[in-house]
């Protein structure tokens, strides 16, 4: 079964941005390639019972297994050892990625406290998108009586497009919540 944020994008978002920029065929059209989740554990990451319960929680508010990452040089200041457990990370495509994004706009976002829209100041210069979460448990698959710690999370959005507008309009076709900035 096609996911229905995909559905939208092929019928009718794709073919909307390709009339709004004068683009001259599909492919120049922007289109989402992957969404990356990254949950950072810093010194909890080495204790396995921590560890094991952040997985299940990623792996429930993704709907796959996350990767281990490791911290690649020894800072003492920062107290963290080479090739020790730095946090964890999953990568979205697909299916999968339409079906996170579709859950993240209309049932999570909306469950943030004060919530007031999504700042378009997160774009880098190739049209990627980036925001922080505060609090993982706005993700109703995962069970707040059961966390022990409330975590943040860093969601990357990886768009292919020729500019940061064509990806911002592009987030904003599927209902992205930005924030209607006023220019001073």
């Amino acid at each position: 079964m096609i996911p229905r944020l995909k559905e939208l994008y092929k019928t009718q978002i794709q073919s909307d941005l390709k009339n709004q920029f004068g683009l001259k065929n599909l492919l120049m059209v922007p289109r989402i390639e992957k969404v990356v989740l990254n949950m950072g554990l810093g010194v909890d990451g080495n204790d396995n019972k921590i560890l094991k319960s952040c997985e299940e929680d990623l792996a429930k508010i993704t709907g796959q297994k996350p990767v281990i990452t490791k911290f690649k040089k020894s800072i003492s200041n920062f107290k963290t050892r080479k090739d020790s457990n730095a946090g964890l990370k999953a990568t979205l495509r697909k299916d999968k990625m339409y079906e996170f994004i579709d859950r993240l706009v209309n049932i999570a976002l909306p469950r943030i406290k004060d919530f007031r829209g999504m700042t378009s100041k997160g774009f880098d210069n190739f049209g990627n998108y980036s925001f922080g979460i505060k609090e993982h448990i706005i993700f109703p698959e995962v069970n707040f009586d059961k966390v022990e710690k409330i975590r943040g999370l860093d969601i990357s959005i990886i768009i292919a497009s020729l500019n940061k507008d064509h990806s911002l309009e592009l987030l904003k076709k599927l209902n992205f919540p930005f924030k209607n900035e006023r220019s001073n």
